[in-house]
């Protein structure tokens, strides 16, 4: 569709360049750790993080609001875009603040602890200034109760090594004690050097604007000139190489190519030797075939992707590949023109004895996904539609009604 859209600066092709980097960031994001983050940075440098600032910023939030864990991961991810485009770490900062105030507000309890979380290790990254840490913490303890003092415990844990060495005196007064919490970042997260390092000071008292429509589609009537400032800035920042990737340096890229997969290949190694009884493996490789499905523009990119996906031994026989395969497609049916049939969800059968808790969320997240592009009207005429029942006999069964 982009191809046959000639004029780059219509109001088309520009809805699809932002279609194609929303899909990219949020993809990125999803699928970054610990171990993967140095070779995500690069990638995420080649979108338009100028324009996509409010998709990435999104994308962030709501990654860490389903990942507690991975906080710190995405902290990490922040502060390396900090460095090249403040405004950025800057429009983050103020949408988790204002997250944390509209959740305290409305004892938000996981909202809460997801804002308190966020600004703990931006605060260790030093994207957020310590004051808010301060400010925050004399909030939580003003009037305490059971759950301001949990958040706050918790909050100091997060990041009390961090103000033990910065304010150690304000510290005391603020929590009557001095915590040391964990160490402030782990080395692999710990990627910007100090002078590199764009710290932001807001206050809990700031009145915030959310700058929301930057989320929104809008045409641009610079977009030719824009986008071309951006190819120049992201030249200085991943260096000139960038630009002959398709050119006479294919082959010495190539041979990158090989070394980077012999690094994973050896780091593959080391994990196999540990046996996964969680199965957590499992539910990061679907989640890896689903996002490398989204983040790609056309089926030809997902499927030269796809084949790169490294797996462990049992997973080709152990992993219901297709089943990943039609909740991606369908997720992207709006996108792509009903580039698949709707009877793709006959895959699964929505059972208690066909399914699992893991799968039934899966199942939950895609047709949030579906509502969220077609709309509930939208959504609700195709189920209703009597030609379509077949393909939805599996997933919304009525043989008994238990099963229903």
């Amino acid at each position: 569709m982009m191809k046959e859209t000639q004029d780059k600066s219509s109001d088309e092709y520009q809805r699809l360049t932002w279609d194609a980097l929303r899909k990219s960031i949020n993809g990125l994001v999803n699928k970054v750790n610990a171990t993967n983050i140095k070779n995500i940075v690069p990638e995420l440098f080649a979108e338009n993080l100028i324009r996509g600032r409010g998709l990435f910023c999104r994308s962030c939030m709501k990654s860490q609001m389903a990942s507690p864990s991975f906080t710190d991961v995405f902290a990490a991810l922040v502060t390396v875009v900090n460095t090249k485009f403040p405004e950025v770490g800057d429009l983050l900062l103020r949408r988790i603040v204002l997250q944390l105030k509209r959740a305290y507000k409305r004892n938000d309890k996981p909202q809460l602890l997801a804002a308190v979380k966020f600004i703990a290790h931006l605060v260790n990254q030093q994207v957020a200034h310590e004051i808010i840490a301060l400010e925050l913490l004399t909030v939580l303890l003003e009037y305490p109760t059971d759950d301001s003092v949990e958040v706050a415990v918790g909050f100091v844990t997060e990041c009390g090594s961090l103000l033990q060495d910065l304010s150690p005196k304000c510290l005391h007064v603020s929590v009557g004690c001095c915590l040391q919490g964990y160490p402030v970042v782990c080395p692999e997260l710990d990627l910007v050097e100090e002078d590199d390092q764009l710290t932001h000071e807001i206050s809990l008292q700031d009145e915030i604007d959310p700058e929301i429509t930057l989320d929104i589609f809008k045409p641009d009537p610079q977009y030719l000139e824009n986008e071309k400032r951006y190819e120049e800035l992201k030249k200085s920042i991943l260096g000139e190489e960038s630009e002959d990737e398709e050119g006479s340096d294919a082959g010495s890229s190539d041979e990158e190519e090989d070394e980077e997969e012999d690094e994973c290949d050896e780091e593959d190694e080391e994990q196999m030797k540990i046996k996964d009884e969680t199965e957590t493996n499992l539910v990061n490789l679907r989640r890896t075939i689903y996002l490398t499905i989204m983040s790609s523009v056309d089926f030809e990119e997902a499927g030269h992707r796809l084949l790169k996906i490294k797996l462990d031994p049992g997973q080709e026989s152990g992993e219901n590949i297709p089943s990943v395969l039609w909740s991606s497609g369908v997720t992207v049916l709006h996108d792509q023109q009903n580039a698949l049939p709707w009877h793709v969800l006959a895959y699964i059968r929505l059972t208690e004895e066909d399914t699992t808790s893991s799968s039934q969320i899966f199942i939950k997240i895609l047709f949030q996904e579906l509502s969220e592009h077609l709309g509930i009207r939208r959504l609700n005429e195709w189920l209703s539609d009597p030609t379509m029942q077949d393909s939805f006999e599996s997933i919304f069964p009525r043989d008994n009604p238990k099963n229903t």
